[in-house]
């Protein structure tokens, strides 16, 4: 993992990890070419902090830097695991993952150089001979085809992800269980608009997935070992695999709730809460956006009034994922109007309604005052179900305010370190549907006959295929990489740029399938056509992708702060 010292560089300075001892020359090709990707990188940062300090200014500029920033450290961490693991696997695969991550390297090189080119004409940043080079002979057609057939011949067979014995284990079960309950079930959920069923939702509790994100003394199997947290995104992956809208989000909620708890709840919150989560009885929902905020969470309206015993809250919530079917949602309020700034007036609370299957909802608090929902039409994403709902003078009970008193205006703070555990989550969800689509497409391409000869044969087919493949692998060992960064509580800007790399990546390659498949990738009745309207939402929630490139990335770029 590259950590920037952006107030420290010189012209000698190589801002790349040295001495990743590679074992033959192509590999220490790919280290210069990254030592000049980070150079480029390092310079064109060095000219947008002299333009200016506010990061609204710079938009344009932030928003590609974020993305090649992304990049760098995907191909960092795609590079760091071949080498680590290079000899304990066979030298087919060997010379596939080589293949693949150079592709990766000089794809993200000439991506950065192109914007950095275009957005800062006086950029005096420029990459070496060599590097250009490299950069030319592994996008070369030739090359992508020679990878492109190495992929061919494993058709379905997935590449090694270097995880041990026991996460090896982990993904097993699940994706067994993905294949035998989940996929048979997936189109017809999505074309239906069905809530996810709780045949699924019981199959997900017996296998212990909802205990994942809960520590062992709150009745979950979460400990500090890192193959903990991990395993948590391997599981994601696999169930995002067969359906995001129907298992691939159920273990993502749980988590930031869990977090929030962990981070701020009473000892008789945690005790009362976290093993009910950890059994997944009841499923939770958070809801934090609201109608006129979107990503600005600083900014939530919905009002918080303190009552005898209790509070009462009246506003608005929308886009508030698996609402319905939730047995608790973790709301956040605003309880200081006069708060500045704004996002030191928030609280969170843990409201408790009935379960329903149902779009619509209505639920009286015994307190006094209504709860009321509606799910939200959209192009996929549909077993989860997104709601907008109302609070009409809606009474919680002291006790479900987290934290009680000592939480009152700490509710974004506890969001903020759930959010990172989401988008890491949602990095997982890219990846598990990049997953699929790969596997649509290898096959379809395969039985496909197109002039006389299969459309896998074809050098544009096999490019497509290279690039698919690149991008999934990439951000997956990017997204291994931060997970262990969170776990050393660091990689809060790391898990932003994870989420932005992934979900690109995902909408890019659900796009290829689709395309790949032809006609029969745009009817409905296609796996690859679901795959495409689901991967569509992930830019936008767990932070959408401008508010992470600018607002968080692009300030840490701006204020040389980063993890």
């Amino acid at each position: 993992m590259v950590i920037l010292q952006i107030d420290s560089l010189d012209s000698t300075r190589k801002p790349v990890r040295s001495c990743l001892n590679y074992h033959n020359h192509r590999m220490n090709d790919l280290q210069q070419m990254l030592s000049d990707g980070w150079q480029v990188l390092n310079t064109a940062i060095q000219t947008v902090r002299s333009s200016s300090q506010d990061p609204d200014e710079v938009q344009l500029e932030l928003y590609s830097l974020a993305f090649g920033y992304a990049s760098l450290e995907a191909s960092n961490a795609f590079v760091a695991s071949y080498n680590r693991n290079r000899d304990s696997v066979d030298s087919r695969t060997r010379e596939t993952l080589e293949g693949l991550a150079q592709v990766f390297v000089a794809d993200s090189i000439h991506r950065l150089s192109h914007e950095v080119s275009s957005l800062l004409p006086s950029h005096t940043g420029s990459t070496s001979q060599a590097t250009w080079k490299g950069v030319q002979e592994y996008l070369s057609s030739r090359n992508l085809v020679r990878v492109g057939g190495l992929l061919r011949d494993r058709g379905t067979v997935p590449l090694p992800d270097f995880l041990g014995d026991e996460v090896d284990a982990m993904r097993s079960s699940v994706h067994r269980l993905t294949d035998e309950r989940i996929v048979p079930h997936a189109q017809h959920i999505h074309r239906e608009n069905l809530t996810v069923p709780d045949s699924i939702v019981r199959h997900i509790r017996d296998l212990g997935c909802f205990g994942m994100s809960v520590p062992t003394e709150y009745g979950g199997s979460r400990n500090i070992q890192e193959q903990d947290a991990i395993g948590m995104v391997v599981v994601t992956e696999e169930l995002s695999r067969g359906s995001l809208g129907a298992a691939g989000s159920l273990i993502t909620r749980p988590e930031i709730v869990v977090q929030a708890l962990l981070e701020g709840g009473t000892e008789d919150q945690k005790q009362t809460w976290l093993p009910r989560l950890a059994e997944g009885d009841p499923l939770c929902a958070v809801s934090v956006t609201e109608p006129d905020t979107g990503s600005d969470v600083a900014s939530i309206s919905l009002r918080a009034s303190r009552k005898e015993n209790g509070w009462v809250l009246n506003g608005a919530k929308t886009w508030c994922t698996l609402a319905g079917k939730a047995g608790l949602l973790l709301v956040l309020a605003r309880t200081d109007a006069s708060a500045s700034p704004p996002h030191r007036g928030l609280s969170l609370f843990l409201v408790e309604k009935p379960v329903t299957d149902s779009l619509a909802f209505t639920h009286q608090s015994p307190g006094g005052g209504s709860l009321s929902g509606r799910a939200i039409e959209t192009l996929g994403y549909r077993g989860m179900h997104s709601f907008e709902m109302f609070f009409d003078d809606f009474f919680v009970p002291s006790d479900g305010l987290l934290g009680e008193e000592n939480g009152v205006n700490k509710g974004f703070y506890y969001t903020m370190r759930g959010f990172s555990a989401g988008r890491l989550q949602t990095a997982a969800r890219a990846v598990g549907l990049m997953q699929a689509a790969y596997e649509e497409s290898i096959v379809h391409c395969e039985n496909r006959v197109v002039f006389d000869r299969p459309l896998a044969s074809y050098p544009l087919t096999l490019a497509k295929l290279v690039r698919m493949m690149m991008y999934m692998v990439g951000t997956r060992q990017f997204c291994y990489e931060v997970v262990r960064a969170v776990q050393n509580k660091k990689g809060q800007v790391l898990a932003s740029l994870v989420k932005l790399l992934a979900c690109r990546s995902a909408e890019w390659v659900t796009r290829e399938a689709v395309q790949l498949h032809g006609g029969m990738g745009y009817a409905e009745e296609s796996t690859v056509s679901r795959l495409f309207v689901d991967a569509r939402v992930l830019s936008i929630f767990e932070g959408a992708e401008e508010t992470l490139a600018v607002k968080v990335v692009g300030k840490a770029l701006i204020d040389g702060v980063l993890d």
